[in-house]
């Protein structure tokens, strides 16, 4: 068993002042150097989004780098949007080659700044609008750069260098400005081949954790859904509910809709001012990721709420998007005033809680009904009309005290998957920085057979 399959990692013998901010030594016979002598570089196209198209020559967006292939994009596993062919003799310099490094050029956050991804295809494929190319003069090394442009010293650089407040702007001039540090060829190619495949296995078990929480929740939702339209007893009579998403239903249930059993809650279309501190609690779709509303981060004073002519929503409520993300609800512990994206049943001789389970699992419902602009909206008639069904009062308190009980093992068991995943990106990241700044000698290193 190698040293490095034991988890016992060697280092270098000797070790020098790398004279690099961020990074404190390097072995005794690496290098030195910037960006501007080991890469080109140049921009991504001058387009917009809407000369996009579906088909043509694919094309890699500051979008993709920063939400959907991370470190590295291949057309053959990733769908892309393209541009028309046209471009090839209009931009030739935005084609790419295989290994180029895509940068980002604008971010929203600081921590954004210096995302990037690498193509790994021969395929004819061009960088798009907000990017930055950068291309390695040593091909064959090109797969050591990404993991050195990964790494937490190099992007560190990289943001202390950006310029922006609300918009974080990277340039060519700082990307050749960067410092970096290089072993020798051979070992560059060495690292590489380490973290390809040390990766590669964070990455599997990464892949098994996010596996794991789409059928967790697959499994609660399934749960919650049988909880609610059949009930609690399994020797319960059935009858059919006259509703596709319902099925059969408990024979002694009642079949009816949200107008007889709750009143609708539209707000007003007037937006009143804003601010931080005090008055009555604004509520909008950022805050409905749980499943009650207890405060937000915003509020609206007294004479914002007279001047707009906002009304006031009861505690108690269950409130509910009408404009796209259906299913999606909260129960407003507090009064609070909503924007025009939600809509809200007041519970009358409902129990909040199973109104609003209800209201989740009728996401068909909302997108039968809902009419399309730009957004799919659903009208206060739609909401009157939900089907709704109606066990004892009994019957939802017991339904509703299950699936709070379902919903935090549901919970408890996602959490640790997410931390998981957490601390299996952690590793992965300083497993990069240890191996491309040298603090683990990986020049023995041999592939095992696995």
């Amino acid at each position: 068993m190698s040293e490095l399959k034991a988890g016992k990692y060697q280092t270098y013998p000797e070790y020098k002042d790398s004279n690099i901010d961020w990074l404190a030594a390097i072995p005794e016979h690496w290098t030195t150097s910037k960006l501007r002598y080991t890469f080109s570089f140049g921009k991504g196209l001058t387009i917009t989004k809407e000369n996009l198209r579906d088909t043509g020559i694919p094309c890699v967006n500051y979008g993709e780098v920063h939400s959907k292939y991370g470190f590295e994009v291949n057309p053959q596993k990733h769908p892309l949007k393209c541009v028309g062919e046209e471009y090839v003799k209009t931009s030739p310099y935005a084609l790419l080659q295989n290994g180029d490094i895509v940068f980002a050029d604008t971010s929203e956050d600081i921590d954004g700044s210096g995302n990037f991804t690498q193509l790994v295809s021969d395929e004819q494929i061009f960088a798009g609008y907000h990017t930055i190319i950068a291309r390695p003069f040593d091909r064959e090394c090109r797969r050591f750069y990404a993991y050195l442009l990964d790494s937490k010293e190099l992007r560190t650089q990289i943001r202390h260098a950006v310029k922006g407040v609300k918009v974080f702007s990277i340039t060519q001039a700082i990307l050749r400005g960067v410092n970096i540090w290089l072993p020798p060829i051979d070992e560059r190619t060495q690292i590489a081949n380490f973290l390809d495949h040390e990766t590669a296995k964070i990455d599997t078990m990464i892949e098994k954790q996010q596996q794991l929480i789409k059928l967790l929740k697959e499994k609660r939702q399934a749960v919650i859904s049988h909880a609610v339209t059949k009930g609690l007893n399994s020797n319960a009579p059935m009858k059919d509910s006259g509703v596709e998403w319902f099925g059969e239903v408990p024979e002694h249930w009642v079949v009816t809709r949200a107008k007889y059993v709750s009143k609708i809650f539209v707000p007003q279309r007037n937006k009143p001012e804003l601010n931080d501190s005090n008055g009555m609690v604004w509520a909008t779709m950022e805050d409905m990721k749980q499943q009650y509303i207890y405060t937000t981060s915003n509020f609206v004073s007294p004479e914002s709420i007279l001047s707009a002519g906002s009304k006031l929503l009861k505690a108690g409520s269950v409130i509910a998007s009408c404009v796209g993300n259906f299913g999606v609800t909260s129960i407003n512990k507090i009064d609070v005033i909503i924007n025009q994206q939600l809509q809200a049943f007041q519970p009358v001789n409902i129990k909040a809680e199973y109104l609003q389970s209800i209201v989740t699992l009728s996401k068909q419902y909302f997108e039968l009904i809902g009419t399309a602009a730009t957004l799919v909206y659903v009208n206060q008639e739609g909401f009157e009309n939900l089907p709704v069904l109606m066990p004892t009062g009994k019957e939802q308190s017991e339904i509703s005290d299950y699936i709070l009980e379902k919903n935090t093992s549901f919970d408890l068991l996602i959490e640790k998957s997410i931390i998981q995943i957490s601390l299996l990106k952690e590793r992965r990241t300083a497993l990069i920085s240890a191996a491309v700044t040298g603090k683990i000698d990986v020049r023995h290193w041999e592939r095992p057979n696995d």
